[in-house]
């Protein structure tokens, strides 16, 4: 037992220990009541889903995706799918749709969608109203179809209407871009059709990831 000169001192410290405790414990509540705030925005895996604009990390070696931004076009159980938007190639639309007279002449260019079947043609749409054999990725923003629509589109094209041609695609396996998020190799921004359409692609990397609300949270 203390003697009774050292009680009111016991107790005094104790007190302190108190204050102490409560005060971490404020503090880790507060940093445990931000983390669902920051994990639902740019770096969750949770905010992946069709139509947002995955953003590549600094970091990121990866030949397929350095530097990338990518259109989520598909995701779901069985994996996603997504089309990389700053990647234009010096291969002209005519010379890889020659029967297309339409793109004879035309400026046109190719861009590599991603490695995933190389050889395949994915065309975008930006349309008023749907086109036939098209999937929606956001509103006014069609991936699919077919090149009679592209035609309609180079010969009577409405105001606002464009498109890109994409070789390949890009492909994660189910739950597999999320362990890459959880890594920090991407961020993520909701997509728009200018920054796919107007936007200058040697630009929209470096433009994307200054718009992230948290860059430095993308490992350097």
């Amino acid at each position: 037992m203390l003697p009774p000169s050292e009680c009111p001192r016991a107790r005094g410290s104790a007190g302190v220990r108190k204050v102490m405790v409560s005060v971490l414990l404020g503090g880790l509540l507060t940093v445990l009541h931000a983390i669902p705030s920051l994990a639902s925005t740019e770096f969750s895996p949770l905010s992946i889903k069709k139509g947002v604009l995955l953003v590549a990390s600094p970091s990121l070696e990866d030949p397929n995706f350095r530097k990338a931004v990518v259109l989520v076009v598909e995701h779901g159980p069985e994996g996603t799918v997504g089309l990389i938007l700053n990647r234009s190639t010096k291969v002209l639309l005519s010379e890889a749709l020659p029967e297309l007279t339409v793109l004879k002449g035309s400026t046109y260019r190719l861009f590599a969608g991603g490695p995933v079947e190389p050889s395949r043609l994915l065309l975008l749409f930006r349309l008023k109203e749907p086109p036939a054999d098209a999937r929606s990725v956001f509103d006014g923003v069609y991936v699919g179809g077919t090149p009679r629509v592209l035609e309609r589109i180079i010969t009577q094209a409405k105001p606002t209407e464009t498109f890109r041609a994409f070789a390949g695609s890009a492909g994660w396996a189910p739950r597999q871009l999320e362990a890459e998020m959880l890594l920090g190799a991407w961020g993520i921004l909701p997509a728009d059709s200018f920054s796919i359409f107007d936007k200058d692609p040697a630009v929209l990397w470096s433009d994307c990831l200054s718009r992230l609300q948290a860059p430095r949270a993308i490992s350097n």
